[in-house]
Order: structure tokens, then C-alpha cells, then sequence
């Protein structure tokens, strides 16, 4: 088997900014935040022959590629089930340019999802037999269970039942999120930190869920470049390697609804996504000195935590409590303030913060940093990627 391990690097990395209402069209900023990672990288447009992103993105590849510019065209993908697949087109595009069938890959992310739409509206019981998905959600929306706030709000109690862990474990990774946040000039809630009290005091959304639970809804855009390591090393910024790509889905995985396991407090799918990284890499937790972990709900950080083996099952609200997630711990986590904090584009905001992390440019530099772990959305098929230096 081919391994991409080590062989592509992410070799620039574009932003625009993240705001409630970007005032323009999301191909615009698709091709905005394209356009500065190439300029970040010192790649020319014209090279630009792969690239990729995932569901619920409104901009087609073949678009984004000749608005930036782009020629020819040789490998274009997208993955599904969403913010799972946040971590996913690296993947793609390490495997097209480990085995060339393309040479510079564009991965993005754009979205005006506050402005435009609400996307955390949840789901609708359609009247077509034929739309799989919609006929899954009715089985749900009877009982109320219509957000993805209420389904997560069902594995949360669950969580909380069997480990005892409490809301309040849950709002120290928010706090610890805004903390971060608070420092970044970039995101949305820069210089407004939380405290728990704040957490406690915020309205439920789905009980257990408070507000200060539940991540953004963001405009803005981000896009990587990526290549292979040797051509990387001849640009303008520090290679970014990618050390270990996969994803992950089981047999109990479903759209946020996996309710029919055995346990609700797993998430074998992103247990599967741990093992691959580890096993491609040849890494496991004590070599990672931070990671960027999904965290469109706060409960699901605790989980994660425990996947990855960075504490023991059951255990990641000792580890919260102890603040070892939190600037100055053993394993900070989201340095960028994460989705609940920077902002919300869909996980490709915590990749460009690996890099900069990488690259030792962050506003919030973490000291000793040669590995990163980033993770994709939990609760449904999943994907991750560990990042190092070269």
C-alpha cells in the first residue's frame, strides 16, 4: 500500500475575515481566501491543478478553480456528511499528489452561513419517499429532535449519566476556548472571555446544552495549499507535513443520530479515525503537544479526548478541571479560540491553525510544538489528520 505519510505538506494558508455578515457572495469568498493562500505560498494560480472540499459548501470545485484563474484541472472530489469531512480533502489531495495524478491542490472552505442562512436550523420531515435523509429525521422530529443542539443534548445526559460528569465540566472547554479567542485579533470574539458563571447563566438551547455550548454561526472562508514536501520546501513559508490522514464510520454511525449503540458515550468512528493516524504516523498522544478538536459542541471535546487516549474513558473531566486543555496545560486545545471562540467554518479554520502553530506564527504561540492533531465533527463519519514540522 502507498502511505502519504510524510511525502505532502500544506504549503500556505488563506483567510478572510469572520464576521455575521461578510456583505458578499460566498464564491467571492471562496476565491478570496483561495487567492491568499496561493499568495502565501507563492504558488501562481495557473499551477493550481487539483481541488477539494466537502458537503454543504455552496461554491463547485470547477468554479472556484477558473475564478482564481486555474487551467487545467486534474483531480476534483468532495467528501460528505459535512463538518466530518473537515479534515477529510487533505486527505484527498495527499493521496492525488502522493500518486500524481495532481501536483497543487487547492482545499476550501465558504460560507455565509449567519447572513444567508441559519445553519443550525436542523432537519424537516420531507414528503418524498425518495430523500433518504429527510425520511431518517422523521423518525426524530416527532419527539422534538429537529437541531443538531437536541440530538447531541441526548448523548450529553447520556455522558453525564454514566461518568458524572457535569455541565460545568462542559463550559471549561468554552471557557478555555474564549480565553484563547480573547487574544486572537481574527476571531470573532476577541477581548470577550467567559467565565464559567457566564456558561452556567446562558439559556439552554437543549438541556443539558446551554448557548455557551454550542458553536457559532459564521461568514468567512479558509483554503490550503497543498503539495508535495519536496516542492514545498522550495516556497515561500515552512512546510507543514502531513504525517497521517484518514477517516472513519462504523457500523452504528448515523447523521448525528446514533442513537441504536450500545453505549452513547463512544464514538467508535472517530476511535477508528485515532487508530489510523497513530498507526500511519507512528506517532500516539504523548508525542502530540496540542490539538485543534472539533468542537461544535462541548461535550463531544470530552469525548474526543478520551478516543485519542489523552485521558482515560470517563476520565476527561479530571482532565478539564485540571485545566490541562487550557493555555499553560499539558495538551491545549483550539489555541485559536476553536468554532466557539474564533468562529465557525466548518473545522478548516483549526487546520490553518495547526499550520500556523507549525510554523510559529500564531498570535497565540504554543511553545515546543512539533505535532498536531486535528480533528473533524463528531457523531457522524468522521476524519482527522496529524500535521508536524519537517
Amino acid at each position: 500500500m502507498t502511505s502519504i505519510a510524510g511525502k505532502v505538506a500544506i504549503a500556505g494558508v488563506g483567510a478572510t475575515e469572520f464576521s455575521k455578515d461578510s456583505g458578499r457572495s460566498e464564491m467571492r469568498l471562496a476565491v478570496e481566501a483561495s487567492l491568499s493562500a496561493l499568495s502565501d505560498a507563492g504558488i501562481e494560480p495557473a499551477e493550481v491543478d487539483g481541488i477539494c472540499t466537502y458537503t454543504m459548501d455552496n461554491n463547485p470545485e470547477v468554479d472556484v478553480h477558473r475564478l482564481i484563474g486555474g487551467k487545467q484541472l486534474t483531480f476534483f472530489s468532495r467528501i460528505d456528511y459535512g463538518g466530518g469531512g473537515a479534515c477529510a480533502p487533505v486527505m484527498q489531495a495527499a493521496m492525488a499528489i502522493a500518486t500524481g495524478v495532481a501536483n497543487v491542490v487547492i482545499v476550501y472552505r465558504a460560507m455565509n452561513e449567519r447572513s444567508w442562512y441559519r445553519f443550525g436550523t436542523g432537519a424537516s420531515i420531507s414528503p418524498s419517499p425518495t430523500y433518504l435523509a429527510a425520511n431518517h429525521y422523521s423518525w426524530y422530529v416527532p419527539a422534538g429532535l429537529s437541531a443538531p443542539s437536541g440530538f447531541v443534548a441526548m448523548v450529553a445526559r447520556a455522558y453525564m449519566h454514566k461518568y458524572g460528569a457535569m455541565s460545568s465540566d462542559f463550559g471549561q472547554v468554552a471557557v478555555a476556548a474564549r480565553a484563547f479567542a480573547a487574544t486572537n485579533p481574527q476571531a470573532f470574539f476577541y477581548k470577550s472571555p467567559i467565565s464559567i458563571d457566564d456558561h452556567q447563566q446562558s439559556r439552554f438551547i437543549a438541556e443539558p446544552l446551554h448557548l455557551l455550548d454550542c458553536c457559532q454561526e459564521s461568514d468567512g472562508a479558509v483554503a490550503l495549499v497543498i503539495t508535495s514536501t519536496s516542492r514545498a520546501r522550495q516556497l515561500k513559508q515552512k512546510p507543514v507535513v502531513v504525517r497521517a490522514a484518514a477517516q472513519g464510520s462504523t457500523n452504528s454511525t448515523h447523521r448525528l443520530t446514533s442513537f441504536y449503540r450500545k453505549d452513547l458515550t463512544d464514538l467508535p468512528e472517530m476511535g477508528l479515525v485515532a487508530k489510523q493516524l497513530y498507526a500511519q504516523s507512528g506517532l500516539g498522544p504523548n508525542d502530540i503537544q496540542s490539538a485543534i478538536l472539533y468542537d461544535h459542541f462541548t461535550p463531544y471535546v470530552l469525548e474526543q479526548l478520551e478516543e485519542f487516549g489523552f485521558c482515560e474513558r470517563g476520565e476527561a473531566k479530571h482532565f478539564v478541571r485540571s485545566q490541562e486543555h487550557a493555555r499553560g496545560g499539558r495538551l491545549p486545545i483550539n489555541p485559536n479560540g476553536g468554532q466557539l471562540g474564533e468562529a465557525y467554518i466548518h473545522g478548516m479554520n483549526g487546520i490553518a491553525e495547526a499550520v500556523r502553530q507549525l510554523r510559529s506564527t500564531s498570535v497565540n504561540q504554543l511553545e515546543g510544538i512539533e505535532h498536531m492533531l486535528v480533528t473533524a465533527g463528531s457523531g457522524v463519519p468522521t476524519s482527522g489528520i496529524i500535521l508536524g514540522k519537517d
